[in-house]
């Protein structure tokens, strides 16, 4: 069961505006990024489940955060159907961010009173989310749709879409500006937080001070 209510989750997400991306067989890798992001001040994370140890390592970091991490509102990416949802929901994930847009995975996510957030690159898709109960809606990949559409979407037909973009999202003041200043509620970062040669050396400190350099720009824009 989530520790976090979905209100609580839906709040963090938008007060914050960053979720960092990361999965890695090795656990101590990611216990290490996860510890650096909270130390940034990062509230909410998205661990993707891309690995054979994904499962595992989700299963260890979940309890972990328990208790050394209190604030961190863990939840599971890339995941495409209900019964996976369904697998994560029962060891404690808080939301569950998808590629794309499955009603079954969004009504096993109601039931479990937990975010889901799919993918989407259409207006049609954005609608047919929100019907099946969808509050955040995942932009991706954003650098082929652009802040243009953000814009346009916000704009326009959905004014009240509360929106996280991913990919294409750098954490940098130029590129946050301008997907910000189109409306985006929430932006999804992954491999520019944690830099190959960083994780390598796991440079922990890095990894801190450039998710918090992000961090504040961010604050900065809202």
């Amino acid at each position: 069961m989530a520790r976090f209510d979905k209100n609580t989750t839906l709040a963090q997400v938008s007060a914050t505006g960053l979720v960092p991306l990361f999965t890695h067989n090795d656990l101590e890798l990611c216990l290490g990024v996860l510890r650096a992001c909270y130390a940034a001040g990062v509230r909410v994370f998205e661990f993707t489940n891309r690995t054979e140890n994904s499962y595992k390592n989700f299963v260890e970091l979940i309890k972990i955060a328990e208790t050394e991490m209190p604030e961190m509102i863990l939840g599971i990416g890339t995941i495409y159907d209900a019964a996976t949802a369904q697998k994560y929901i029962e060891v404690g994930t808080n939301f569950i961010v998808a590629p794309v847009m499955n009603p079954e995975v969004g009504k096993v996510c109601q039931e479990a009173g937990i975010p889901w957030m799919p993918g989407v690159m259409t207006v049609t898709e954005i609608y047919n989310a929100r019907v099946a109960g969808a509050e955040f809606i995942k932009i991706f990949p954003g650098d082929v749709l652009g802040a243009g559409f953000v814009k346009a979407l916000k704009g326009g037909p959905m004014p009240d879409a509360q929106i996280m973009v991913t990919g294409g999202v750098s954490p940098t003041e130029e590129s946050l500006k301008l997907w910000f200043g189109a409306g985006t509620t929430a932006v999804g970062i992954g491999s520019q937080l944690v830099p190959k040669d960083v994780l390598a050396a796991k440079d922990w400190a890095k990894v801190t001070e450039i998710v918090g350099s992000a961090l504040k720009i961010i604050q900065g824009l809202k």
